[in-house]
């Protein structure tokens, strides 16, 4: 890790400070010259005796007269002058008197007080590495994104301010929407050229309003604008505007808005703008908590007494349920486009734009994915050719093959593959299940036709029986709701006709939930049941409160009674075909067993193959 030299001071800071007072306190140098004193030492008698016979030449007295370094000469000391340590008596007061008498060089050295130095340097030195430390570490939260330092501008917008977009992303690139496309496109010619729209008396519109579920590409069209149109794009996400400070938000709307004006024309992005823009009056704090207040300040903006000409403000969002009403009301955001999950037309154009950097091998036709995928998302698509490439490369192949497109689908419905089960009971039991739901959902000509099915375990499912959804889910008819039923009460009546009530497993749990939701939606929802054309239960529930606490009941406890006995009667209908179809084709059953436990996984064709040695399968159109 590279330090600069800031960030070592910030570490060397308390190591200085304690070193210091270490030093202070055990190592205060002490400079005189008795540091240059021999180790010779003499008593205070001796010392008397030299002074009367002549041999004392020189007494320097230290520590307030406790010692003396004197200079003698005599035949002890080799007949040769040499300094000499005498510790004196707390009364030696005829010492002086006896040094002058034998004309004895006297001299006095007083103590020289360094602790008062070092005790004013210690008092002025902590302080001032504490100024400089705290001015370090206050400076260096104002270039972070937090810290007290942005106290001081926590109000300004963290809006991407671009005066040339730089995204890099054009319309060519965004492929399924071709319906949105076409109102972006309509509004980077109004910026281009607005003389076009004012000729004939159009306004430019104020906002629009990008409603679809995850992934389908609503970030990816505002960004392929800002590589549309020339003109300055700002982007912000909702979740920025609101902080923990009551009119925070509200200022950073002001400076966002301040900015776009100051450069109009321009564009201004807000994702998941819901996280803003939610209903008002639904919060805790009522009316003067943050978000209200940072939404008031949004309508003021986008239509309020000032007008915004040539500011464009676009949303996305994925709860448009949520949003305040007087955010979706035109002046604000006059359009709201659907962006929904692509058709075949759309997925094969969005598989065709991921196809471009990665190598596919010859043989795999996009259109046989897109055929395969109905249900995915833009990002769906993106992550299923990027798992494929992962697969191949694991693999260390030069492209991406179809098994690689299979695995990669079966990985992103399923989960992971596991590691196939061993030839058993257990293995023998599944295998049952597994063709009880196919064998149902192949002879039943409302059903989905089968696509595969297979005995290696994926997530947390044992095997697993895939179908081909048709592409159109949203229109569903009865028929086709208890063909639903059938096929998911398959697995649980094979088991009951092949090995018994006793031996039935829990294997049919997850069928048995789908079972009973399908069969109260049919009674409660859609009207199909002897109460008649009723809507029980009202599919949206409060978004302010969690899912099923306010599904408080909207009829009486007799028709919950009617409810009850209708769903019962609808599983226990469905149920018993189901039974007779295992039974009528137990011989064929038993025949794909066999084959489906030696290859673990059988093809869909193959599948419908076998079965017609047997009987007639039914046209499904």
């Amino acid at each position: 890790m590279k330090l600069s030299w800031k960030n070592l001071l910030l570490w060397s800071l308390p190591i200085i400070i304690i070193t210091f007072f270490i030093w202070q306190g055990l190592f205060t140098p002490i400079t005189d010259e008795r540091n240059n004193i021999a180790n010779s030492r003499m008593t205070y008698g001796r010392f008397l005796e030299y002074i009367d016979m002549g041999w004392v030449k020189k007494v320097d007295i230290y520590d307030n007269g406790h010692t003396a370094i004197i200079e003698a000469i005599g035949p002890e000391l080799g007949n040769r002058i040499q300094k000499i340590r005498v510790e004196l008596p707390a009364n030696a007061s005829e010492l002086i008197s006896k040094l002058k008498k034998n004309n004895v060089d006297l001299d006095a050295h007083p103590i020289k007080n360094t602790a008062a130095i070092w005790s004013l340097l210690g008092n002025l030195l902590f302080p001032l590495i504490l100024i400089v430390g705290l001015i370090f570490l206050f400076r260096r939260s104002n270039n972070n994104t937090g810290g007290p330092g942005q106290a001081m501008s926590f109000g300004k917008s963290k809006a991407l301010f671009q005066m040339e977009a730089k995204t890099g992303i054009v319309f060519d690139d965004v492929a399924g929407i071709d319906e949105a496309k076409e109102e972006f496109e309509e509004i980077v010619t109004f910026l281009k050229k607005p003389e076009y729209f004012t000729n004939v008396g159009a306004k430019i519109p104020k906002g629009v309003l990008l409603v679809g579920p995850p992934g389908t590409g609503k970030t990816l069209l505002a960004k392929a604008i800002a590589g549309e149109a020339d003109v300055p794009f700002f982007s912000i996400s909702g979740s920025e505007f609101v902080e923990m400070f009551v009119g925070v938000g509200a200022s950073r709307v002001r400076d966002l808005f301040k900015k776009a004006k100051e450069n109009a024309p321009c564009i201004i992005f807000i994702d998941e703008i819901d996280a803003v823009g939610r209903q008002r009056g639904t919060g805790i704090g009522g009316g003067n908590d943050e978000r209200e207040q940072t939404l008031n300040q949004l309508l003021t903006e986008m239509d309020g007494f000032e007008g915004n000409t040539g500011i464009i403000v676009i949303a996305a969002t994925n709860r448009a349920d949520i949003l305040d009403s007087a955010l979706l009301r035109p002046g604000r955001f006059d359009r709201q486009v659907m962006v929904n999950i692509p058709d075949f037309k759309g997925r094969l154009s969005i598989l065709e734009v991921h196809a471009r950097n990665k190598k596919i091998n010859k043989n795999v036709s996009l259109k046989i994915i897109a055929r395969r995928t109905p249900g995915f998302s833009g990002a769906d698509l993106a992550n299923l050719l990027n798992e494929a490439a992962i697969l191949a490369a694991r693999k260390r192949k030069e492209s991406i093959t179809l098994k690689e497109i299979d695995n990669a689908i079966d990985r992103i419905i399923a989960g992971m593959e596991g590691t196939p089960l061993l030839d058993s009971k257990s293995k023998r039991l599944i295998a049952y299940h597994e063709i009880g739901h196919a064998i149902v959902g192949t002879l039943l000509k409302d059903h989905e036709n089968v696509q595969k099915v297979t005995l290696i375990p994926r997530g947390q499912a044992r095997g697993l029986t895939w179908f081909t959804p048709s592409e159109d889910q949203s229109l569903i008819s009865r028929a086709q709701i208890k063909a639903k039923i059938m096929g998911a009460l398959g697995g649980r009546a094979a088991e009951e006709i092949v090995f018994g009530n006793a031996e039935i497993t829990t294997g049919a749990s997850n069928d048995l939930q789908q079972v009973t939701s399908m069969a109260r939606q049919m009674v409660t929802r859609f009207g199909m049941s002897n109460i008649g054309p009723l809507s029980l239960e009202n599919e949206d529930s409060n978004p302010f409160l969690g899912r099923g606490m306010a599904n408080t009941n909207e009829y009486s406890d007799e028709i919950a009674i009617k409810i009850d006995e209708q769903i019962f009667t609808i599983i226990k209908e469905c149920h018993k075909k189901t039974l007779e179809i295992i039974k009528n084709n137990r011989v064929i059953i038993d025949k794909l067993v066999d084959v489906l436990i030696e290859k673990e996984t059988i093809d869909g064709n193959e599948f419908r193959s076998i079965i017609s040695q047997y009987t007639i399968i039914p046209n499904k159109t």
